[in-house]
């Protein structure tokens, strides 16, 4: 029997590159697509030879529909988006058109194939925004806040609509903020992490952040990939939050990277908030409960917070050293 053929959008980024790399693990063939057709991505290097590169862009309906039909993959993986949710504000028409549209391109591609893939589309817990109850399930009330959880919303009902009305198993995964040293460097835990690790070399005084006290769902991106693939060896596909299920504030978080960091004393004279970075704290926190794809998938998380941010303290300052070394 021939080995199973995955496709993996976005395959590049951190949950792509991950993916491949348990796909792989798996004795899958791997496909990748990636809007450059590029195979120098640095979160590409274990996988460096053995992925094949397609290029195609998630705004080019006919363009991606194309390169999927060559691929004909077994199990599909959508995981390409915008995924720095404050870009959204400043032009909407991206995040639809990339999101839904793409989400739509890869559904339409997938139901035209004679065998017809599994898919997996990666959501977002932005498609509940203002929550009514906390931590929210598969079917909680969903009231997106941003212009990104309004284009993730609807890929999320594209999901349910074309597995209800085609027979298609598509799974749409309502993914809450997941982490690792490949994380881009302008979110959050990253910054976090990058500065306990400047703060620790002697190369910055302070981090500058906003509320303290806000409240995220952080899980490793590695745990998020894998209840991706389980989601689609399942005998039923269905919907799923992958969340850890514990709601962390950002204190928390600092606090972590500072001791991972090496750093004592606590925060004071360290952090400074800065007013303009508060934004409005939401009324319900943004906790995910993972008991569908615990019950359902057997998924548990197998690596903790402390030693998630731990692992990103310690690449960052390696990295830093590097720097520093080669001036």
């Amino acid at each position: 029997m021939s080995a199973r053929r995955a496709l993996i959008t976005g395959v590049a980024g951190q949950d792509g590159s991950y993916l491949a790399e348990l796909l792989l693990g798996r004795g899958y063939e791997v496909a990748g697509i990636d809007r450059t057709g590029a195979d120098d991505a640095p979160n590409l290097a274990a996988v460096r030879g053995r992925v094949e590169i397609v290029e195609a862009d998630l705004r080019d309906g006919p363009g991606l529909r194309a390169a999927i039909a060559r691929c004909a993959p077994h199990e599909l993986y959508h995981l390409a988006a915008p995924s720095y949710v404050p870009d959204s504000w400043d032009d909407p028409t991206e995040a639809v058109v990339a999101i839904a549209g793409g989400t739509a391109s890869v559904l339409a591609a997938a139901l035209a194939l004679a065998e017809r893939p599994r898919v997996w589309v990666s959501t977002s817990s932005e498609i509940f925004g203002d929550a009514v109850e906390s931590p929210q399930r598969e079917d909680s009330v969903m009231r997106p806040r941003t212009p990104y959880g309004v284009a993730k919303l609807a890929a999320h009902g594209l999901v349910r609509t074309l597995r209800e009305h085609h027979g298609l198993f598509a799974c749409s995964g309502i993914t809450y903020n997941h982490e690792s040293p490949r994380r881009p460097p302008q979110f959050l835990p990253r910054k976090v992490t990058r500065g306990a690790a400047a703060i620790a070399l002697g190369l910055q005084d302070e981090l500058v952040l906003g509320d303290l006290d806000a409240v995220r769902d952080w899980s490793d991106a590695r745990d998020v990939v894998r209840g991706a693939w389980l989601a689609l060896q399942a005998g039923e596909p269905s919907d799923y939050v992958l969340a850890s299920g514990v709601g962390r504030t950002v204190g928390e978080l600092v606090r972590t990277a500072f001791a991972a960091a090496g750093i004592e004393g606590g925060l004071e004279g360290r952090v400074r908030v800065d007013p303009a970075l508060v934004r409005p704290r939401e009324a319900v926190a943004p906790v995910g409960d993972p008991g569908h794809a615990r019950a359902a998938l057997g998924w548990r998380a197998e690596i903790s917070f402390e030693a998630m941010i731990g692992e990103m303290v310690q690449a960052d300052l390696a990295e830093l050293r590097r720097d520093a070394l080669s001036g």
